[in-house]
């Protein structure tokens, strides 16, 4: 199903219209690793599409012992770089859940990314793989010049991962999670650190959004005049400069960036954009994904109200 098209229902899955990348998933739900084998190593000049790849593999294998098979029957760079994403997801879930098994699940992880990134000493995803375990440990390396409130974090890492790769998008997006309050940073350090990033990175960038995911992360529903936030000058600026600048670039990509675009919509939605927002909207196709509605309610009743809201199609019964 091809973005832009909108046939009665959402398409929630991650692999979107990356028709390789959903035929691997396939594979991998059914024990299967040579599909996944083949997209991973077709993408070791593209690190951008390597890292949203070996992530959504990992997340379909993370349930199952098909990372470790692989790795023990045909060890490779795709291979360990499949065991480092499963590791690291598992440390991640289980610190989450507060489960006491996440200091050993997060040295196994440790170790796996290491692996991985000795085996392709220039892909820089093994570390941002690595860069994800540090809200685990908490390493507070001094800020460089340039933030007002000089937030420490891990900042040796991330400035190595930038010499490999300096716009990796989800490296941008790992770093600022490290800042989140529920990960034990706060709210004025995710702000400073959203707006340092997205100020260095190119007009034309996705990185640009990084302002936005804060300012969803930091919503409380309880706030007065919350759902208003958006239609304050500084947020309209910066929205409308990015569906200027970024969005014209979504058309040339290889696959559609559905998480961005969805940032974006939203955006422009809660800001009474919605004839921007529609553009967007119809830009996604089908495709959806749960943030940033999951923050305001169910994903799909938020996605289906802005949809509305700007004269789209819904599902049948939305």
């Amino acid at each position: 199903m091809a973005a832009g098209s909108f046939e009665g229902q959402y398409v929630w899955s991650p692999a979107a219209d990356d028709r390789a990348l959903a035929r691997a998933c396939m594979d991998v739900r059914a024990g299967r690793y040579l599909s996944a084998h083949e997209v991973l190593q077709e993408t070791r000049e593209d690190f951008e599409v390597r890292a949203h790849r070996s992530l959504v593999l990992a997340s379909v294998a993370a349930d199952s012992d098909l990372a470790e098979r692989w790795l023990a029957e045909e060890p490779g760079p795709e291979a360990a770089l499949l065991w480092a994403r499963v590791a690291m997801l598992r440390a991640l879930r289980m610190a989450d859940a507060g489960d006491r098994r996440q200091g050993a699940l997060a040295r196994i992880a440790q170790s796996a990314c290491e692996r991985a990134a000795k085996l392709v000493p220039d892909d820089p995803t093994p570390w941002v793989a690595q860069l994800a375990l540090t809200r685990l440990d908490r390493p507070q390396d001094p800020a460089p010049q340039g933030l007002l409130t000089a937030p420490a974090g891990p900042w040796y890492l991330f400035a190595h991962i930038l010499r490999l790769d300096p716009w990796h998008r989800e490296a941008h997006h790992r770093f600022l999670s490290f800042f989140f309050t529920r990960y034990g940073g706060s709210s004025s350090a995710s702000w400073d650190v959203a707006a340092f990033l997205s100020q260095r990175a190119p007009a034309a960038s996705p990185l640009r959004l990084l302002p936005l995911v804060a300012l969803v992360e930091d919503y409380n529903p309880s706030a007065l005049l919350a759902d208003h936030t958006w239609e304050q000058p500084q947020w309209i600026t910066t929205a409308m400069g990015i569906y200027h600048n970024w969005f014209p670039q979504v058309a040339g990509y290889r696959f559609t960036p559905v998480l961005d675009l969805a940032y974006l919509a939203h955006a422009l939605f809660m800001a009474k954009r919605e004839f921007e927002a529609r553009e967007v909207f119809t830009a996604m196709g089908p495709y959806a994904s749960r943030m940033p509605w999951s923050a305001f309610g169910d994903p799909e009743e938020q996605l289906t109200k802005a949809r509305r809201s700007c004269g789209l199609p819904v599902p049948h019964g939305g």
